[in-house]
């Protein structure tokens, strides 16, 4: 019996996987190939993929969980979810930029959660057929094998994983004492920092609860920590939907990174 498979709420665990491939397959059916881009505010494009996405997401789960409450980047928010225990909170290409361009730095991130923090998630990169999972108590996997954050505590020379778009003006701090190494959709740069394919990952920017979710629970799963820039536990279904900043890492690292994460925004202008 796999880790996955004892899990609490396997059920929620397969349905996300279920819709998380089903998604992949339908991104891919387009990536580098035809589909339409429409503007929805300034810098912030969607896809006809992004959409065919989201309606599958959402018919699989509503269909097996159709009292469960709903939080996606693609359907208009209601406040109905905020009277429910469990909400799904999702994105159906976390880093839709990178998918228009042919870089292969996006992903599927599926969150179950339950009374605010997330139980369930599913982080799928189809284009490097990349599969995170990761259940509350239970363990994070990439295709299907464990996985670990790493051990690196010192700030001094660690890898951080940061956006591709970000100014890197606001990261100086950072990059005179680490590694910085660009990636795209923050979902599936937490779930590479819970594999430990870096140390560690963080934003400025203020951040969407279907960008994070099912990342968060990878790192915290995978034995490491992510808190928003004040250092704060990371909740969600929250009226607000978003946080400050993230930082992510081992306790230790994650720590260390968010001093200097305060320690810059108190510097800007």
């Amino acid at each position: 019996m796999t880790v996955i498979a004892k899990y609490l709420y396997k059920e929620e665990m397969a349905v996300a996987e279920h819709a998380a491939r089903e998604a992949g397959s339908i991104i891919m059916g387009l990536f580098k190939g035809k589909y339409d881009v429409q503007e929805k505010s300034k810098n912030n494009p969607v896809t006809s993929a992004d959409l065919a996405a989201n309606r599958r997401i959402r018919e699989i789960i509503h269909g097996q969980f159709p009292q469960d409450g709903w939080l996606s980047e693609e359907d208009k928010d209601t406040s109905h979810r905020l009277r429910l225990s469990r909400v799904w909170v999702v994105d159906p290409i976390d880093g839709t930029k990178e998918f228009i361009e042919g870089v292969p730095q996006f992903a599927v991130s599926i969150g179950f959660v339950v009374d605010g923090r997330p139980q369930a998630a599913v982080v799928f990169n189809p284009a490097q057929d990349h599969f995170y999972q990761a259940a509350a108590g239970q363990g994070a996997t990439l295709n299907g094998r464990p996985i670990h954050v790493t051990r690196r505590d010192q700030i001094d020379g660690a890898l951080l994983l940061v956006s591709r778009s970000e100014p890197r003006k606001k990261f100086q701090v950072f990059v005179d004492r680490c590694a910085i190494e660009p990636v795209g959709s923050i979902a599936y740069r937490l779930a590479q920092v819970a594999g430990g394919k870096g140390d560690g990952t963080l934003t400025f920017r203020s951040i969407r609860e279907w960008d994070i979710c099912a990342g968060v629970l990878m790192v915290e799963e995978a034995g490491g920590s992510a808190v928003d820039g004040t250092g704060k536990l990371l909740m969600f279904n929250q009226p607000e939907a978003r946080h400050r900043g993230v930082v992510a890492g081992n306790p230790i690292l994650a720590q260390g990174l968010q001093t200097l994460w305060a320690k810059a925004m108190a510097e800007q202008p």
